[in-house]
């Protein structure tokens, strides 16, 4: 049986987040006070096994911010993430991909566009769209309930691959760029301007035996907000590679992480640490300046991670995955936060940048100081009943003390000097003197009194010692003459 340990949660700060999972729902997750622990609040939608959440994307606007899903009966959903509203429901046969006919056909990546994607008077959405099968599309979508052929607006479709399949995506912070890669297809960038490839990654040179592992993909992410050319990806073969678009195609570094497939990858945008999780639930985190493994994140998932996303604002990290928890980390010390069971298979989380909570009774933060207060208070009360123990104490032992003993404290208390020259005085000079006098005249009645028994002892012996004299005095014998 496998040995399990408790972890403590020390709670984490305000923060919204969404979650959908492998039956449909999409539920919110907030935590209020500081520090607090995640508590679903909303549920939206019906528990349905074909309409599972396969891909994801959250537009943070602070007025209407948007929540795009693509689910995995081809249906792909525009909601308003404050009330779960949805204000679009499209299939992907509207949208003209190359090959609608498989029905095997999912879903893989979905990104809305948010800064110049989203026109919120003319109510618009651009989205970004692939398929397993490579099949790509970049639509503009009126937001007006359910659509109809009719009501698809202008759209560009390109394929990302002529073979394998497409497991992952990612959209740069520009909007400008995108990644692809998967089974059997290097990681590529296109420019989305003009729908066209511009750079493929080369395999790793070959190993000692000449093999070179053939292309798995992942996860990939851009590493950073305004340079596009760094990409972290990772494998199935258990490794997180770095490249450098602008120096070269080969990775520029490449580390091996536990022995399990990555499954998530997910950058610090705004320092130099990515953040990594597996098929085997563990979660660590890597330096990309050396490539060196920061550590890992206390307490094990106990099944395999799909997602993890860094807060914009707070150091805290969430994941979720197979094990149907959520998870709250945070990022300096990699200590769990805070845990939610949401009973299903979770595929993705999302962090709502512009949460904000203020507690009825003020913040929370006040009690811990007060806390601190009443801990001082009780310090000082322990103080102060230990000076009222203390006497008895030491009455206690002063009983015990010989009479000679009490006469030297008496004269170290009476008259402390320095050197030769007399510095205070204690106590009045004729208490001191009444003290004394009745000491040494208490010790004189005591030893007259020892001197007494001794001497009437001394006087009893010497007669019994005279009386056995006699008895044990021998006859004189008469001799005759």
């Amino acid at each position: 049986m496998p040995r399990t340990s408790a972890v403590e949660c020390p709670g984490c700060p305000p923060l919204r987040a969404l979650t959908t999972d492998a039956l449909g729902l999409i539920k919110v997750v907030e935590v209020h006070g500081n520090p607090g622990i995640l508590k679903v609040v909303e549920r939206w939608g019906q528990p349905d096994a074909s309409s599972g959440v396969l891909a994801a994307s959250y537009a943070d606007d602070k007025i209407e911010p948007l929540l795009a899903v693509a689910r995995k009966n081809g249906s792909v959903e525009i909601l308003n993430s404050l009330n779960g509203e949805s204000l679009c429901n499209t299939h992907t046969k509207q949208f003209g991909l190359l090959d609608t006919s498989r029905q095997d056909d999912h879903v893989v990546g979905l990104h809305l566009l948010k800064t110049k994607g989203i026109n919120l008077f003319s109510r618009v959405a651009t989205l970004l769209l692939c398929t397993e099968n490579g099949n790509a599309c970049l639509k503009s979508i009126p937001m007006s309930g359910v659509l109809h052929d009719s009501d698809i607006g202008s759209q560009m479709s390109f394929n990302v691959c002529s073979a394998g399949k497409i497991l992952c995506s990612s959209l740069a912070k520009s909007e400008n760029f995108a990644l692809f890669g998967g089974k059997g297809v290097e990681v590529n960038k296109w420019d989305l301007g003009n729908c066209t490839r511009i750079w493929t990654a080369k395999s790793p040179r070959p190993n000692s035996l000449g093999l070179s592992p053939p292309p798995w993909f992942t996860a990939a992410a851009f590493l950073s907000e305004e340079d596009h050319r760094k990409i972290a990806a990772g494998t199935n073969n258990h490794q997180v590679r770095l490249y450098d678009t602008s120096a070269q195609r080969r990775p520029v570094m490449s580390v091996d992480y536990k022995e399990t497939p990555i499954k998530a990858v997910c950058p610090d945008l705004h320092g130099y640490k990515v953040y990594v999780g597996n098929a085997s639930g563990d979660l660590g985190s890597f330096d990309i300046r050396t490539g060196k493994l920061l550590g890992g994140f206390t307490g094990k998932c106990s099944g395999s991670i799909r997602s993890i996303r860094k807060h914009p604002e707070l150091s805290v990290i969430a994941s979720c995955g197979l094990d149907c928890y959520l998870r709250v980390w945070d990022t300096n010390t990699r200590q769990l936060l805070s845990t939610a069971f949401l009973k299903q298979h979770l595929t993705n989380v999302i962090f709502d940048s512009h949460f904000s909570y203020e507690g009825p009774g003020g913040n929370r933060h006040d009690q811990p100081s007060a806390i601190q207060v009443q801990d001082d208070d009780s310090a000082g009360n322990d103080e102060s009943v230990e000076d009222e123990v203390l006497p008895s104490s030491r009455s206690s032992e002063a009983s015990k003390m010989s009479k000679r003993s009490k006469t030297k404290k008496l004269d170290q208390e009476e008259l402390p000097t320095s050197g030769n020259c007399q510095v205070y005085e204690t106590k009045g000079t004729n208490e001191i003197k009444k003290r004394r006098s009745k000491i040494a005249r208490q010790q004189d009645e005591d030893d007259g009194a020892g001197d007494t028994a001794t001497q009437s002892e001394v006087e009893d012996g010497e007669k019994s010692s005279e009386k056995h004299g006699k008895r044990l005095k021998p006859k004189k014998r008469k001799v005759s003459a």
